[in-house]
């Protein structure tokens, strides 16, 4: 199994061990914030999209962190020719909605932003987003294996710190669309079923009453796709 295949089994699992301090949100004076793309949610009820809108108006990641994110999970999950990347599904804007829905995953996550930071600047003189990507995957290659039967609150915090990047960001790119489109997910697509098929029928010796499959199917809707607006209401 290849290592893009590999990557494609990882699903999120429990998060990283919080720290034992709460997360403060960064300045942002002076500074201009990336603004998240404008996505519309089908199917949403009233309260759902107004909590969505709070998220959206609140800002956790500062240029700086969204920078060096963006480096860390194209490293975790670089595009090629044959497939694309992790920043082409905006798995940064995921995570950063994430960590707003779920604030326990902030302090893990700024903390370790932090830790790579100090450590690349520790080893070789200069932020993490500055260093060369060999010195980039050096640092990563000490921290994205950990031994399964050591507990993860027994885990050092940057072991963690990796496995919660890296968990969001599969998570992030196999929900996406091109992520989807990537595995052939297909979903919940409207289809045409004609019921048992024919063969199987005449081997019992049934078959089906055609007046009670007009009661049961609507023909003149099949394969029609449901629609939603804006505002999550369905129109067909």
């Amino acid at each position: 199994m290849d290592r893009r295949k590999s990557l494609k089994s990882i699903v999120l699992g429990s998060v990283a061990g919080g720290l034992a301090i709460h997360g403060c949100r960064p300045s942002t004076e002076g500074t201009e914030l990336v603004e998240a793309p404008k996505v519309t949610y089908p199917g949403r009820v009233p309260q759902e999209l107004e909590h969505i809108a709070e998220l959206r108006d609140e800002q956790f990641l500062n240029p700086h962190e969204q920078e060096t994110l963006t480096i860390l999970c194209d490293l975790i999950l670089p595009p090629s020719e044959e497939y694309k990347g992790a920043s082409d599904a905006d798995v940064v804007g995921f995570i950063e909605f994430m960590a707003k829905d779920v604030e326990t995953l902030q302090p893990d996550i700024r903390g370790g932003l932090m830790w790579l930071d100090h450590k690349s600047n520790t080893e070789h003189g200069t932020e993490f987003k500055k260093a060369t990507e060999r010195q980039q995957k050096g640092i990563l290659d000490g921290i994205a294996y950990y031994d399964p039967k050591v507990p993860g609150n027994e885990r050092p915090f940057e072991v963690n710190f990796f496995s919660l990047v890296r968990n969001l960001t599969m998570t992030g790119f196999y929900t996406s669309k091109i992520g989807m489109e990537e595995i052939g997910y297909k979903g919940n697509q409207p289809n045409v079923w004609d019921g048992v098929p024919d063969d199987v029928l005449e081997q019992h010796g049934v078959s089906y009453d055609e007046e009670w499959l007009a009661k049961c199917v609507d023909q003149s809707k099949r394969g029609v796709i449901a629609e939603w607006d804006e505002n999550g209401n369905l129109i067909t």
